[in-house]
């Protein structure tokens, strides 16, 4: 999996206004704290606010704050927002498609990539749907916690119907 500078500089800036606590923040303060400039700052920020993410405040408090509680704003739809699916089908076949086929992938039929992709895009998707913005600015250690503790609960509740299948058949 490969985070693009838009996913991580995107999600910094969001980071920045989700540890605010319902203050706004202005394009300045966060690129200053970021070390981003602030017209990249602006494109994240009109991004994350297209998708609903953020909201702009006018006037002389103005600037940008959540648009929901940061324990409602999962992470899996921040990177949605910032960036691509991890595997992106079809289009993810039609780009990888080999220079000599006109287009079209060779394993239309029978492509065990395609069902790897397809299965790690959906277990990474659901361990970020269960991490928020509350949870990545806690500390290290208890965010390590956290990611430990629901990474085992989708493994346990994805794997037991796996293994059940297995000994049945």
């Amino acid at each position: 999996m490969k985070i693009t500078s838009q996913e991580e500089y995107g999600l910094r800036c969001l980071l920045q206004i989700a540890r605010a606590n319902g203050e706004s923040l202005t394009i300045p303060e966060i690129a200053a704290s970021e070390g981003l400039s602030a017209a990249y700052v602006g494109k994240l920020l009109a991004i994350l606010r297209h998708a609903g993410l953020i909201d702009s405040v006018r006037g002389r408090s103005g600037g940008y704050r959540l648009a929901a509680p940061a324990a409602e704003i999962g992470l899996s739809r921040v990177l949605k927002a910032l960036g691509e699916p991890l595997y992106g089908a079809p289009s993810f076949c039609e780009r990888h498609a080999g220079s000599e086929t006109d287009g079209e992938c060779v394993h239309l039929s029978g492509c065990t990539l395609r069902t790897l992709w397809l299965t790690l895009e959906h277990w990474i998707g659901q361990l970020l749907d269960q991490i928020t913005l509350a949870d990545l600015i806690q500390n290290e250690d208890d965010l390590a916690e956290v990611l430990r503790t629901r990474l085992s609960e989708i493994l346990n509740s994805q794997t037991a119907p796996l293994l059940s299948l297995k000994l049945t058949n």
